[in-house]
């Protein structure tokens, strides 16, 4: 196969750890006899000070035109000032929207290596497999905005059609796990809410009989979580929820560091793939930041944008071989323990030749 994959490394730890992802797909198509091509393009902080705002138009033009998108991350002190009119998270929101991609999936699967590392009881993480389907274009990230010296306003707006296209993707995602999802929503308050509960009870009973479907109110869901994680499968919700619990959800892994993502939107459309952390710029150069959430988001850029599952398996494996043999970086490492992002990606590529 031939693959144009767009590279936006963005700011922080952004340009380490997609740096040795490049180097993994590209060990990958030397195994397989692939051959991906790479281009590199700013985004975020970056593209402000390069270019005046944070997604310039020869960005988003090349990866509308690429296969896929492999992003590191955006933001940092220098660009921090909330009240700024161009920000770097004003590129993630854009280029999320100008590509139509409304679906961002986050599997969470603690590791029994890495255990030790989460805050939660270890008897509450065996069998947790679960993924998480956020609605990514919508809500009130993207409603109109009012401010003046006295008040301010953040519309939370959805349509039915942004509604029922994410919400099909997560039923037929649970079609293919254990047949179980959970929508979750704020129905006992929010408009948006009750229009998203009742969209979802009609898709599931005319379109997904076959799937389980419950309803979960975002509050208690946050209890749920971390009481009884082992009870979800695919968990489906509103773009504003699915940001904060999918940060929650992490700490059941026990760290930032393990979860990758996924932003997909029709097929055929182009994907990004991305860590769920942020660009963490207090160890920003200093190569200690963990690449495994960018690597396992190079395996879901294989699977779901060039339809490679063996390629994908690969990396899955091998950097799961790799939490085996106890080569965790400071965020999971006992104290004098941990390796280096170079070294993390390095015990990778020994396992993948």
């Amino acid at each position: 196969m031939q693959a144009n994959i767009v590279v936006l490394p963005g700011d922080g730890i952004g340009p380490e750890i997609t740096a040795v992802a490049v180097e993994v797909l590209k060990a990958v198509a030397t195994r397989f006899g692939h051959d991906f091509s790479f281009s590199e393009h700013d985004i975020g902080g970056i593209a402000i000070d390069n270019h005046g705002e944070p997604l310039p138009a020869t960005t988003l033009d090349a990866c509308a035109k690429a296969d896929a998108v492999l992003l590191g991350a955006v933001g940092g002190p220098k660009w921090s000032d909330p009240n700024a009119k161009v920000r770097p998270e004003q590129g993630l929101l854009a280029i999320r929207k100008a590509l139509g991609l409304f679906a961002n999936l986050r599997p969470v699967r603690p590791h029994p290596a890495a255990l030790h590392a989460s805050p939660i009881k270890p008897e509450l993480l065996r069998d947790v497999d679960f993924i998480v389907v956020r609605e990514l274009t919508g809500g009130i990230y993207f409603g109109d905005k009012t401010r003046d010296a006295q008040s301010a306003s953040d519309l939370c707006r959805y349509t039915s059609a942004e509604i029922e296209r994410v919400l099909r993707s997560a039923f037929r995602l649970a079609q293919q796990r254990r047949g179980k999802l959970t929508s979750v929503d704020k129905a006992n308050v929010l408009e948006t809410s009750r229009l998203w509960r009742d969209i979802a009870a009609r898709i599931g009973r005319e379109e997904f009989p076959d799937v389980e479907l419950e309803h979960q109110l975002v509050d208690s869901m946050a209890m749920h979580l971390i009481a009884k994680p082992h009870a979800y499968d695919v968990i489906v919700t509103e773009n504003m929820f699915g940001d904060i619990l999918t940060d929650e959800a992490s700490m059941l892994a026990g760290s930032l560091g393990l979860l990758p993502s996924a932003s997909l939107g029709e097929e055929g459309k182009v994907g990004i793939y991305e860590p769920i952390h942020g660009s963490a710029p207090d160890i920003a150069g200093k190569g200690i930041a963990n690449p495994y959430a960018t690597l396992l988001s190079a395996a879901m850029l294989l699977r779901h944008s060039l339809g490679l599952e063996a390629e994908a398996a690969t990396i899955e494996q091998a950097v799961a071989r790799a939490l085996d043999d106890g080569l965790f970086t400071a965020d999971l490492a006992a104290q004098g323990q941990a390796l280096s992002t170079r070294q993390a990606a390095q015990a990778v590529l020994d396992r993948l030749r």
